[in-house]
């Protein structure tokens, strides 16, 4: 029985998305039908995505680039504020991610407030992986990546347990941000996030006390 599956590609470089297009239909299944649109900005994948749910024919599947072009309201900056948008418009659809970083640090936050049915990095990406992606995200999802996977192991076989804040002061310190300009970052008075740093050298035992040190123990255990 022939199946027809809907997907979505947003990607601000056209031979990127050309590629992956090529690859999924040249590797899709003899019962399936693929019907793609492409979307270079987040404007243009949002009137795609507003428009098959006006039309009562929702996308089964979207690969969503992280870096884009932010929408003329400037209400989403990224792949990760329109995959979110997507959950709530189209909850059934499977979203991909694809994206150039692998901070642990973004790797993490992704799979946390998006949960993706696949998430590749593109430097691992091979028209191969890409074409095992697709077909396991529609029957047997997830599927991630070999740095997406390494970075997620590495976190969970380490004991120590950080929250959301103390992550983001990590990831803003190896950044470049100094000590003194967190607080524009991040919602808390300085004494507070100065107690969160005095905490952080505690639990991955910073003896010299120094921010590099701290930095280079967090990269260790997989958390930047």
């Amino acid at each position: 029985m022939q199946q027809t599956i809907r997907i979505l590609m947003t990607d601000d470089h056209p031979m990127i998305i050309e590629g992956y297009q090529n690859t999924l239909i040249a590797t899709k299944k003899e019962n399936q039908d693929l019907t793609i649109d492409i979307a270079n900005s987040c404007d243009e994948s949002i009137k795609f995505m507003e428009k098959a749910v006006s039309l009562n024919n929702p996308y089964d599947i979207l690969f969503m680039d992280i870096s884009l072009p932010p929408s003329s309201d400037g209400k989403y900056t990224s792949g990760e504020d329109l995959a979110k948008y997507a959950r709530t418009i189209m909850p059934k659809a499977k979203i991909v991610i694809l994206t150039m970083f692998n901070e642990a640090y973004r790797i993490h936050n992704i799979v946390k407030t998006i949960d993706p049915e696949g998430f590749l990095i593109k430097s691992d990406l091979t028209s191969k992986e890409l074409a095992s992606a697709f077909q396991a995200v529609l029957s047997n999802p997830p599927f991630y990546s070999g740095t997406v996977n390494k970075i997620i192991r590495k976190t969970i076989s380490t004991d120590i347990v950080l929250d959301e804040i103390n992550r983001k002061i990590i990831y803003l310190l190896s950044q470049g941000v100094k000590t003194k300009s967190l607080s524009d970052h991040i919602d808390l008075s300085m004494s507070a996030i100065e107690k969160r740093k005095k905490y952080l050298k505690e639990v991955f035992e910073i003896e010299d006390g120094s921010d590099e040190t701290l930095l280079f123990e967090a990269r260790n255990k997989g958390f930047i």
